[in-house]
């Protein structure tokens, strides 16, 4: 089955009672079973059935299988955001007194998330750069996750998911990759060697900005050791399904960060025209950096399809001919930055990516205001950068609005 059927019949078909084709929304809270030793076994796991939306919901099972098939892991859990998947995602594994070793180029809500880890006894620990040298360097014996982005955001740094992965298990330590930017369409972090894969689906697989979600992959094949990661222990008799196991009956269930069964909805819509949204997205993206990058007024261009990129090697490598649809520019100044966006027509300035529409933000004074220079630094936010989440619009006009801004700016 290729990608773009897969999207619309993979672990999806039409309501065997109604011959609908959109999966139903499920809207209640709770679910009525005809007995009370039914609703027993069902609580004990001993039947399948649904209880409560905070634990399980029809629309949103449906939606986590068509997910969890396109990445090709066991099982997944929809959460109430990107974030809430990532929190659930670690906290499963990670304990006080235990670290993180991450990439140093993530998503600044993320930064944020393991700064307040801290206060739970959590360390996080960044890598300088994307080699596997530099992860090495700062592994120790308290490391429990290696965590990274298949692009960072805003950094636009690619790992390579297959080197981390091999040094991951060399230490006995799992790899969590957030695939948010890229989508399995571009890659699929579980071919190379990922254990858990994390998306915000309030992004690229929704696509229209109209809802907020997260979602939890677990491959199924990481060799856990019950002594480094003791509270799966009791998991251990779910086998390849340990992870997702302890995921469903502690933290996912009882943290409440459940998804909506309305947001899975709309992002199950989304997710059907998802590989002709990237492929216009991926071209217009890589079209309008090349653009950018011979205009006077820019004085720097970020997006590792650019064959100046330091990651092109490994992005062509791991994506193909496709780059994702982040890119960012700098302009010289705040000032700069401000008029430039302030005079563009098409493109909305506002904090999100992955709509079908161009959106821009600057995020030095806003998604990273409380962050001190150096930590923007390692992140690659500097004070005239401009992030660019690049949509479906036809490429002439979204050449011409930045052509226009740019001479804006310009001006005195």
């Amino acid at each position: 089955m290729k990608f773009n059927t897969a999207l619309l019949h993979g672990e999806f078909g039409a309501d065997s009672k109604t011959g609908a084709t959109t999966v139903p929304i499920y809207q209640s809270s709770a679910f009525e079973q005809e007995t009370a030793e039914k609703l027993e076994n069902i609580f004990k796991g001993r039947e399948p059935g649904f209880l409560y939306t905070r634990i399980s919901n029809p629309t949103i099972e449906a939606f986590e299988k068509r997910i969890n098939f396109l990445e090709g892991g066991v099982g997944s859990a929809a959460c109430s955001s990107g974030m809430a998947a990532v929190t659930l995602a670690l906290l499963n594994i990670v304990r006080s007194g235990e670290e993180i070793v991450s990439g140093s180029g993530i998503f600044g809500g993320t930064y944020s998330l393991f700064g307040c880890f801290e206060d739970f006894g959590i360390t996080a620990r960044y890598a300088k750069d994307n080699s596997a040298e530099s992860f090495e360097e700062i592994i120790n014996d308290r490391t429990r996750v290696i965590y990274i982005e298949t692009i960072g955001n805003p950094k636009l740094d690619v790992y390579d998911i297959k080197e981390l992965s091999g040094l991951a298990h060399s230490h006995g330590i799992p790899l969590v990759v957030d695939n948010t930017v890229t989508t399995p369409y571009l890659v699929k972090p579980f071919e190379l060697g990922a254990d858990i894969v994390i998306h915000s689906t309030s992004k690229y697989i929704n696509g229209s900005g109209n809802s907020i979600g997260g979602i939890i992959v677990d491959g199924g094949k990481f060799k856990w050791d019950f002594e480094k990661f003791p509270s799966l222990n009791a998991y251990k008799k779910f086998g390849g399904f340990v992870y997702l196991a302890k995921l469903r009956k502690t933290l996912f269930k009882d943290f409440g960060a459940c998804m909506a069964p309305f947001n899975a909805y709309l992002c199950s819509l989304g997710l059907e025209t998802m590989a002709l949204r990237m492929d216009r997205l991926c071209s217009n993206a890589l079209q309008l950096a090349r653009a950018l990058q011979s205009h006077p007024g820019v004085t720097a261009v970020n997006y590792p399809g650019l064959e100046a990129s330091h990651d092109f090697e490994v992005a062509g490598k791991q994506f193909g001919d496709k780059f994702g649809a982040i890119l960012t520019i700098r302009v010289g100044s705040k000032e700069n930055a401000f008029k430039l966006i302030n005079s563009l027509k098409y493109a909305y300035n506002l904090s999100n990516i992955g709509d079908v529409r161009t959106l821009v933000i600057h995020p030095a004074s806003t998604i990273y205001a409380t962050n001190t220079v150096e930590e923007m630094e390692k992140m690659g936010v500097y004070d005239d950068l401009i992030r660019i989440s690049v949509g479906i619009e036809d490429f002439e006009d979204i050449r011409e609005d930045f052509e226009q801004a740019l001479e804006k700016m310009s001006r005195p």
